[in-house]
């Protein structure tokens, strides 16, 4: 980036606003100021960053006066009330709810598949669902390689996809369980997550499936330009703190074998194998740390050209803010 960027936050106290502040200070993001912005309610909180103590601001529409770069983090409704402001003040706004996704005038990116398309923006550049992110990463080398005819793919996806107070809550109930026997009635999430999980991320649409879903096969369609792809998910919450996992089956063009998988992971940005006996991704190992962590790599015992893989990824880093910033360094 040839110069220093004005950058506002927009959600910045919430896990993914948070961990916004995290990226930007560990990458040396070029930054001329930052606002930081949220609700009235959060107004005048102080939160940390690169050693300092920055007060948080109210969002209203003068906000992004002197703005060069909007990082979204706070849902559809706001997005789409505030983000036009930002975008009418000079701003190029990167958004990380599901707002533009598939508006097909605002692209839809993953740096390490199609950077291209970011370079089209209209002054909105969405950022892809959490597990979406994870899964395109480790599909692309996989379509480079035999071509991809459809993908089967279950998550189990952390607390912290749903926020701060889903973490929170899952903390507090596995607490309350331990110490008092006692299960405390969930308000953030549909069902407690304390040692419990459950097949629903997000609202249930017509045909059975839910929101999220729907979001990885449109999604990933959009990503990896395949209009048509097959992509069939069943999306879990599971007891997790953060980072999301997933069991991934792909149906190829072309035979490919575990090893020439594995080596095109090896050889794919943003992907690391952790493939072993009996080494393989996990939550605990993974949180914290920014590529996508694939193993069990094998070949399908229901696809003739077909692989099977486990993968991990810090939902809160590469699913989310680190996806942004590195859209943001690449304008």
């Amino acid at each position: 980036m040839s110069r220093a960027r004005r950058v506002a936050v927009v959600g910045a106290t919430g896990a993914v606003g948070q961990e916004f502040l995290a990226v930007l200070a560990e990458r040396r993001f070029p930054l001329a100021s930052l606002r930081l912005l949220a609700s009235p309610r959060s107004a005048g909180r102080r939160l940390r960053f690169a050693g300092e103590e920055l007060p948080v601001e109210p969002l209203t529409p003068d906000a992004f006066r002197g703005v060069d770069l909007a990082l979204f983090s706070a849902g559809g409704t706001v997005a789409r009330e505030y983000a036009r402001h930002a975008v009418a003040a000079g701003a190029v706004v990167v958004d990380n709810s599901s707002a533009f996704r598939m508006d097909p005038n605002v692209p839809l990116v993953v740096p390490e598949i199609n950077l291209a398309a970011a370079r089209n923006h209209q002054g909105v550049i969405a950022n892809p669902n959490c597990s979406t992110i994870l899964l395109c990463l480790t599909l692309r080398p996989l379509q480079v390689a035999a071509g991809l005819r459809r993908v089967v793919v279950s998550t189990y996806q952390a607390a912290s996809g749903a926020g701060q107070r889903a973490m929170e809550e899952l903390r507090a109930a596995t607490t309350s369980l331990v110490l008092e026997g006692r299960r405390p009635a969930p308000k953030v999430l549909p069902h407690s997550l304390a040692f419990n999980l459950f097949p629903q991320v997000d609202v249930f649409t017509e045909g059975g499936f839910t929101r999220e879903e729907d979001k990885m096969q449109n999604e990933t369609r959009k990503i990896l330009d395949l209009p048509d792809l097959p992509v069939e998910a069943t999306c879990v919450r599971v007891p997790v703190e953060r980072c999301h996992s997933e069991s991934v089956s792909v149906e190829l063009d072309r035979s490919l074998t575990p090893a020439a998988a594995r080596e095109a992971f090896v050889r794919a940005a943003g992907v690391v194998v952790v493939d072993g006996d009996p080494a393989y991704p996990m939550p605990v190992f993974v949180a914290g740390t920014d590529p996508v962590a694939v193993g069990r790599i094998r070949a399908s015992r229901a696809f003739a050209h077909g692989l099977c893989y486990w993968l991990v990824g810090d939902q809160l880093r590469k699913g989310a803010a680190l996806n942004a910033v590195q859209i943001a360094e690449n304008l």
